[in-house]
């Protein structure tokens, strides 16, 4: 039991572990002291790898549609990079699992370093093939980077998740904002070395992921996953010890049989994939042809570069605040909230004058900010859903489903704007993107009809409505 107000918690008070019980109303929201550590150094490797991450998104259609010479097929990149993503996040989840999470993230960022490096390679040889390779081995740092955010909510506090999430998220955005702004500068370097201007970014790529792998593997200990796991079973084990006179108070069963096993909610597991894989398809498409569409109206690649480097700091800048409203107000109202902004964001690309600057850009932030609060509170709701034992393995099967939405978007882009144009894309994905509106609705009305809304490995935030 924990400790009452204003009286100092017992030595077993800490062992309550980030999944154990919480009264927020009497300050005894608990996190081990490795929380903050932890928070650290994922920030850290997250600050590397969001320059990596920039690279395919920057310039990885304006490379496939200059190597192709097809504007039908420049979406092609952005689904091969998300492609090798869901894989990747197969991979990762798997080892994190079974290991932990410094080697899965550890082997996830040096695979994308790898890839990035074939990237370049590609582009040097003029081979299309290894272009496709290579960025199907690329986006392993999507997907790590992406799953990076489970880590940070391992030793959270159920009522602190959306804030560890975050924390990690916007830690990726000094990184990814610098990266595109660099196109000029790395293409020079590229243009130095004897290859194509556009793979500039990806030599960025290879050093940033590189980087975030040492960083990683040499400093993320404890590892978050594993303590959280013991933790626990110090939990469990001293909770088994006080049951027996618990029972004898209270003329209880004291049979561990009686005491049913944590298990999955599938239900709000179910939401949670939804959002992310929504908002996810929709980013992806409208992001992925923005730099195509310009170009095609004059527009410079640095411009195009700008433009996106506003669109990532909308995609991780307000995480802070998004994991504060999810925590705050409740993880269905801010997944609701990301539709409404991504049809906002869907409708002002479509009308913005090709010419105009700053209308295209609004419109990117706007799609970056819808993004965030789909990721957030998606990632806030699996994680309520899925107990310890088997966390890492259901979360590395979310991601695959991320993945794959972003590489159908990402596909599909290039071939609507081939045949409908840019503004039929944009519109049509903020249409889509308001179909979370509804699901969340009655994602909503199963909470209040008696469905039990508690997180599984512990409370969570406050019973809310959509």
């Amino acid at each position: 039991m924990s400790a009452r107000p204003g009286t100092p918690a017992s030595p077993a008070a800490p062992h309550a572990a980030p999944d154990g019980p919480h009264d927020e109303r009497a300050g005894e929201v608990w996190e081990p002291p490795e929380q903050k550590r932890v928070l650290i150094v994922l920030a850290l490797s997250q600050t590397l790898s969001g320059a990596g991450l920039a690279a395919g998104i920057t310039v990885g259609a304006l490379l496939a549609e200059e190597m192709l010479g097809s504007t039908g097929l420049a979406g092609l990149p952005a689904a091969l990079f998300t492609g090798g993503a869901a894989l990747g996040a197969v991979g990762i989840g798997r080892v994190c699992q079974r290991w932990g999470r410094r080697p899965g993230l550890t082997a996830g960022y040096a695979t994308a370093g790898l890839g990035s490096l074939g990237v370049v390679a590609a582009a040097g040889l003029g081979s299309v093939w290894l272009l496709f390779l290579s960025l199907l081995v690329y986006g392993a740092g999507t997907a790590t980077t992406l799953m990076a955010r489970y880590a940070g909510a391992d030793l959270a506090a159920p009522a602190r998740r959306g804030r560890a999430v975050s924390l990690v998220l916007f830690a990726t955005t000094l990184g990814a904002v610098i990266g595109p702004n660099l196109v000029g500068v790395t293409g020079e370097a590229a243009h130095g070395l004897g290859v194509p201007r556009l793979a500039g970014p990806f030599l960025l790529a290879v050093v940033a992921y590189a980087a975030a792998a040492v960083v990683l593997g040499v400093f993320l200990r404890p590892d978050p996953l594993r303590l959280a796991r013991r933790l626990a079973e110090v939990r469990e084990a001293a909770e088994a010890d006080a049951a027996p006179a618990l029972g004898a108070a209270e003329d209880t069963s004291t049979d561990p049989a009686a005491v049913p096993a944590p298990r999955t909610d599938t239900r709000k597991l179910a939401t949670g994939a939804a959002v992310m894989t929504f908002t996810q398809l929709v980013m992806i498409a409208i992001m992925t042809m923005t730099p195509v569409h310009m170009r095609a109206h004059g527009h410079a690649t640095e411009t195009a570069g700008l433009v996106i480097a506003l669109h990532v700091a909308a995609m991780y800048l307000p995480s802070p605040l998004t994991g504060m409203l999810v925590d705050r107000i409740g993880r269905l109202r801010v997944a609701a909230a990301s539709g409404i902004v991504l049809l906002a964001a869907g409708v002002l690309a479509a009308l913005a004058p090709a010419h105009s600057v700053p209308a295209l850009a609004t419109a990117l932030v706007l799609l970056g900010l819808g993004w965030n609060f789909g990721l957030v509170s998606g990632t806030a709701i699996v994680t309520d859903a899925v107990p310890l034992a088997t966390r890492a393995s259901t979360q590395g099967l979310v991601d695959v489903g991320i993945a794959v939405a972003g590489a159908t978007g990402g596909m599909a882009s290039g071939l609507v704007v081939a045949t409908g144009g840019y503004s039929a894309l944009a519109l049509g994905g903020g249409i889509v993107a308001l179909g979370l509106v509804p699901l969340l609705v009655l994602s909503g009305r199963g909470d209040r009809t008696g469905t039990d809304s508690r997180a599984v490995a512990g409370p969570s935030a406050p019973e809310e409505q959509a």
